[in-house]
C-alpha cells in the first residue's frame, strides 16, 4: 500500500449530504396521490415558465396543456374558446347528479424583463411569468390528472385554462365565445399563488376579494404661449395641478369611510421638456380608480367629472374626462366561499385557513365568470420568504405548493359533487393507472 493509500485509509469517511427539505405537507388522499407525481407537475411548470407568452398568443402554452391533458386521459379537450383558451372534460364515475363545477387558471405571462438566472427562466427577452400563471397552470393540469385517474365524484368537472388575464379580459373573451352556453356549471373556482402569505395557508372571505379596476384620461384643454408672457395663455399645466390634488379629496371627502376607494393619477403628459418657455395649450392625465362596490364606482365617476370641469374652467380651460370600466370587482357568493374554505381546511387545517381575508386593491378578470356564476376566488400562500412579489423581475412561483393547489382543485369537485354512497363522507379511491 502507497503512503497515499494508507492515509486515505485512515481520514475519516466524509459526512452524509445533508437530506432534502421536506416538502410542504397536507392532509388527504388526493394531496398524497398528486405528490407522488410531483416532479412531473415541477418540471411541467419550469417549462411553461421558460416560455412565456402574452394574452392570446398563448399557442405554445395551450398546446403544452393540450398534450398533458391527453396523457391525462381527460374525456374531452376543446380548443380555440376565446381566441387561445381551451376546456377539459372529465366525467365522474357517475354523472346522475346532473352536477357540472368549473375550475379556471389563467395562462398569460407579462411584458416584463426577467432577472433571475436560474436554469428555466425565461427564453424570450422582455417576457416573463411573474405573476405565477405558469403555477396555476401546472395546478389545474396536476388537478385533471388526479381526477381522470380516479374519478371519484359524481358529475363533470370543467377545466378551464383561460387565456389573457393580464389586462386583456380574456375571461369575458371565454365568455363572450359561448363558455358558459357549451358548459353550464352551477358554481366555478379560480386561486391565485399570494407570496404575503406562508405556503400552506389559504385565504378567501365571503365578498369581494379584488378591486374593480377603472381607467381614467383627462384632457385638459387651455391656450399656449410664451412663457414670459404667461398672462396671455391659459395655462393647463395649473389646471391639470389643481385637479390633481382636488382629485384625492374624492375619497376622503365623498366616499363614506366605511367604503374603501382608490383614486390614483399616475401620468401626466404637458409640453416639450426642451422648451423651458413654451407653455403648452393643453395636457393629459391619466390614472385608475379602484372600487369595491358598483354605488361607490358610479359616485367616484361622476365626481371626477364634476370636479375637472368646474376647476378646468375656473382656470379658463377646458377638460373632458374618459371614465372605462376595465375590469369589474371580484365578488365571491357566500355559500361557495364558505364550501371552498371548508375544502381547504380539510387540506390544511383551520389555523391555516383565513376565511375573513382583507380584499386587495388589485384586479382580476376572473370577476367576469363571477358575474355569471356563482363562485369562489382563493389566495394560496406563496411564502414571501422566497424574495419577491407579483409582477417584480425576480419573482418565481414556490413548486412546492403544486401539490396543494392540485390537490385544493380537486376536493372542491370531489367535495362539491360527492359520489351518492359516499356522500357526507370521503369518497372512496378509484384504482389509479398510470397517465402516459
Amino acid at each position: 500500500m502507497s503512503a497515499t493509500s494508507k492515509t486515505s485509509a485512515t481520514r475519516p469517511a466524509p459526512a452524509p449530504p445533508p437530506a432534502p427539505a421536506a416538502r410542504l405537507q397536507a392532509n388527504g388522499r388526493a394531496f398524497a396521490h398528486i405528490a407522488s407525481f410531483y416532479p412531473e407537475i415541477e418540471a411541467f411548470r419550469r417549462d411553461l415558465h421558460a416560455h412565456p407568452e402574452l394574452g392570446f398568443e398563448e399557442v405554445y402554452t395551450s398546446g403544452r396543456v393540450r398534450e398533458a391533458l391527453r396523457a391525462c386521459g381527460v374525456d374531452e379537450i376543446h380548443e380555440g374558446i376565446g381566441k387561445t383558451g381551451l376546456v377539459g372534460v372529465i366525467r365522474g364515475r357517475s354523472t346522475a347528479s346532473g352536477r357540472m363545477i368549473g375550475l379556471r387558471a389563467d395562462m398569460d405571462a407579462l411584458p416584463m424583463r426577467e432577472d433571475n438566472d436560474f436554469g428555466w427562466r425565461s427564453a424570450t427577452e422582455g417576457l416573463m411569468h411573474g405573476c405565477g400563471h405558469d403555477g396555476h397552470t401546472a395546478m389545474l393540469v396536476g388537478a385533471a390528472r388526479y381526477l381522470a385517474e380516479t374519478r371519484n365524484f359524481d358529475g363533470t368537472a370543467v377545466l378551464i385554462f383561460q387565456p389573457g388575464e393580464e389586462g386583456y379580459a380574456g375571461a369575458r373573451v371565454m365568455i363572450e365565445d359561448g363558455l358558459f352556453d357549451r358548459f353550464p356549471v352551477q358554481s366555478v373556482y379560480a386561486m391565485h399563488n399570494w407570496p404575503a402569505m406562508p405556503a400552506g395557508t389559504v385565504g378567501i372571505n365571503r365578498g369581494a376579494m379584488m378591486a374593480a379596476a377603472d381607467r381614467i384620461t383627462i384632457e385638459i384643454k387651455g391656450k399656449g404661449g410664451h412663457g414670459a408672457h404667461a398672462y396671455l395663455t391659459v395655462d393647463p399645466v395649473i389646471a391639470a395641478a389643481h385637479i390633481i390634488t382636488a382629485a384625492q379629496t374624492i375619497v376622503s371627502r365623498n366616499v363614506r369611510p366605511i367604503d374603501a376607494a382608490v383614486v390614483s393619477i399616475c401620468a401626466m403628459q404637458a409640453g416639450d421638456l426642451g422648451a423651458m418657455s413654451v407653455v403648452p395649450g393643453e395636457a393629459t392625465l391619466v390614472g385608475t380608480v379602484r372600487t369595491f362596490s358598483a354605488r361607490v364606482q358610479a359616485q367616484v365617476e361622476q365626481r371626477l367629472g364634476e370636479l375637472c370641469t368646474s376647476i378646468a374652467a375656473g382656470f379658463g380651460a377646458t377638460a373632458s374626462i374618459k371614465y372605462e370600466r376595465i375590469y369589474p370587482a371580484t365578488i365571491n357568493t357566500t355559500p361557495e366561499a364558505m364550501f371552498a374554505a371548508d375544502v381547504a381546511e380539510s387540506l390544511v387545517g383551520a389555523s391555516n385557513i383565513d376565511r375573513n381575508m382583507e380584499p386587495s386593491m388589485g384586479a382580476e378578470d376572473f370577476s367576469f365568470m363571477l358575474q355569471k356564476k356563482a363562485g369562489a376566488y382563493l389566495r394560496i400562500g406563496q411564502d414571501a420568504r422566497r424574495g419577491a412579489f407579483l409582477h417584480n423581475s425576480r419573482y418565481d412561483f414556490n413548486d412546492e405548493i403544486l401539490p396543494l393547489g392540485a390537490a385544493l382543485h380537486a376536493g372542491l369537485i370531489e367535495q362539491g359533487m360527492p359520489l351518492a354512497a359516499t356522500r357526507g363522507g370521503q369518497p372512496e379511491r378509484a384504482a389509479a393507472t398510470a397517465a402516459p
